[in-house]
């Protein structure tokens, strides 16, 4: 098993920015891509941002475009997310996924069923 630690949300105002934290626990096989989804009150989990662990390759929202950006630390097993210009749209519980090497199913970073592992999650309040 793997386990995903979220850290870094918190309470802010529109406009300001955040850096969420996901560290991945030692685990025995190899990734293949990590990513951040959120879910808000009343409505279903929405994909953020993935990227490819072996590959520079990373993928966006429309919503979070040219705000948000995935990184990622391999020597630390952890993944980031850069929130800049935040609205209260994006008032949300963010969930970090890891997808592994040879996992079944079709790959495609955008679908939550395309990741075996989730954080408990990390809750970012934007409001003024």
């Amino acid at each position: 098993q793997v386990q995903l630690v979220e850290s870094g949300g918190g309470l802010v105002q529109p406009g300001a920015s955040l850096r969420l934290s996901c560290a991945a626990s030692e685990h025995p096989f190899s990734t293949f891509a990590m990513g951040w989804f959120r879910q808000a009150p009343g409505n279903e989990r929405e994909f953020v941002a993935a990227i490819s662990w072996p590959y520079p390759s990373t993928w966006n929202s429309d919503s979070v475009k040219g705000r948000f950006t995935i990184s990622k630390d391999k020597a630390r097993n952890t993944i980031y997310l850069q929130m800049n210009s935040l609205k209260p749209e994006d008032t949300a519980v963010y969930y970090c996924t890891m997808r592994p090497t040879g996992a079944a199913g079709i790959w495609s970073p955008r679908s939550h069923y395309a990741y075996d592992y989730w954080g408990q999650g990390i809750q970012v309040t934007v409001s003024s």
